[in-house]
C-alpha cells in the first residue's frame, strides 16, 4: 500500500482523535474537510489520483477511486482501520453523464461493498447534495422530507448514491450517515461554477489597470449558499453524533440568496474595474420554480448540534482571497 509518511495508531497517545479516510482529499471540499478534521485532532489518511494541494502532515494514499474496485477499498479499509470514511469524492462539472455515474454512484456501491467486508466498521459520513430533490416553489424549502425527483444528471446520479447508502443502512451493513450539502462556496471554489467563472474574469481581465468585461449568463435565480468551513464543522459533527446513524440531513445556510447579489459583492469584495454583461439566452424564458432555492436546516441542528455561523461575505471573501493568491502570489484583498 504505497503511502506518503508512516501512520500511527488509531486515537493512540499522540493525542489524535482517531484516523479519517477522506476519499477525494484533494478535492475543494474535500481539502476543507481534511484541515477541519486535523484541527478537530485527527489523523487524515487522503485518498485521491494525485498528492497535489495536501498538507505533509496528512498521510496519503493513491488510488483513482473512479475506477477502484472493492477488493482494494477493503484491503485499504483493512490495513488503516479507520474510525470514520468522510466520501468527498466526486463529479459535479464532468461534461458526461457516465462519469457522473462511475463517481458518484458506482463508487458509492463499491465502498458501501468494502465497508460491509472490511475487518473494521467505521462510521461512514456520504457527501450528498440536495440538488438531489425535486426544485421547489418559490417561498418552499427544501426538508429531509421534500419529493426526491431531481432536475440534473448530477442530482440524480446523487440521489442513486444515496439511496444506496440508506439500503446499506437498513440492511445493517453500514452505519453512515448522509450530508446533503447546498450550493457550497469558499477558499478554491471551481472555476467551474458561476463565482468561480466570475473571479477568474475579473483577474484575468483587469490585467495592466484594464476593466474587466465579466460576462455571465442571465442573473435571475436565488439560492442556498453554504460556507465551505461550516459544511466541514457539519462532517466532524455527523462522525462524533450517535444519533446521526443512518440519516439524511441538509447542510446549508438556511437562506435564499440572489445570485445576482452574490456576483455583485464579489465584485465589490475584489475592488476591480469591472463591467458585468448578462449573454443573452438563445429563447425566451421565465424566471421558474427551478431558480429559487433555499434549504431548511433545523434537522441539522437537532441531529448533530450544528448551525451555519458564516456570512455570504465571509465565503466570498475566502473565494477572492485564494483566487488572487493562487494567480498573483500574494494576497490581493
Amino acid at each position: 500500500m504505497p503511502e506518503v509518511g508512516a501512520l500511527g495508531r488509531p486515537g493512540d497517545a499522540d493525542g489524535r482523535s482517531g484516523r479519517v479516510l477522506l476519499l477525494g482529499a484533494t478535492g475543494f471540499v474535500g481539502r476543507h474537510v481534511g484541515t477541519a478534521l486535523e484541527r478537530d485532532g485527527y489523523e487524515v489518511l487522503a485518498v485521491a489520483r494525485h498528492p497535489r494541494k495536501t498538507p505533509a502532515s496528512w498521510r496519503f494514499h493513491p488510488m483513482d477511486l473512479a475506477d477502484a474496485g472493492t477488493r482494494a477499498l477493503v484491503e485499504l479499509i483493512d490495513e488503516a482501520r479507520p474510525e470514520a470514511v468522510v466520501n468527498a469524492a466526486g463529479e459535479v462539472w464532468s461534461p458526461t453523464a457516465d462519469r457522473m455515474r462511475h463517481s458518484n454512484q458506482l463508487l458509492v456501491e463499491r465502498l458501501l461493498a468494502a465497508l460491509a467486508d472490511a475487518g473494521p466498521r467505521p462510521r461512514l459520513v456520504q457527501l450528498g447534495s440536495v440538488h438531489e430533490y425535486s426544485p421547489q416553489p418559490r417561498g418552499v424549502w427544501l426538508t429531509e422530507s421534500s419529493p426526491e425527483v431531481p432536475a440534473t444528471g448530477y442530482g440524480r446520479s446523487k440521489l442513486h448514491g444515496t439511496r444506496a447508502v440508506q439500503q446499506a443502512v437498513a440492511a445493517g451493513a453500514a452505519d453512515a450517515v448522509v450530508l446533503r450539502l447546498s450550493n457550497v462556496i469558499g477558499a478554491g471554489t471551481p472555476r467551474g461554477s458561476l463565482l468561480g467563472q466570475v473571479a477568474a474574469q475579473l483577474l484575468e481581465g483587469t490585467a495592466g489597470g484594464r476593466t474587466a468585461e465579466v460576462r455571465v449568463s442571465p442573473l435571475r435565480s436565488s439560492r442556498d449558499f453554504v460556507d465551505a468551513q461550516d459544511v466541514s464543522r457539519a462532517v466532524v459533527a455527523a462522525l462524533r453524533s450517535p444519533g446521526a446513524a443512518g440519516r439524511v440531513v441538509n447542510i446549508a445556510s438556511g437562506a435564499s440568496q440572489p445570485v445576482r447579489d452574490m456576483v455583485d459583492l464579489l465584485i465589490s469584495i475584489s475592488g476591480r474595474s469591472a463591467r458585468l454583461v448578462e449573454r443573452p439566452v438563445t429563447q425566451s424564458r421565465s424566471l421558474t420554480d427551478a431558480d429559487w432555492m433555499a434549504v431548511e436546516v433545523s434537522a441539522a441542528r437537532t441531529v448533530l448540534g450544528w448551525q451555519p455561523t458564516r456570512t455570504p461575505r465571509d465565503m466570498v471573501q475566502d473565494l477572492w482571497r485564494a483566487a488572487a493568491e493562487q494567480r498573483d502570489g500574494s494576497p490581493d484583498v
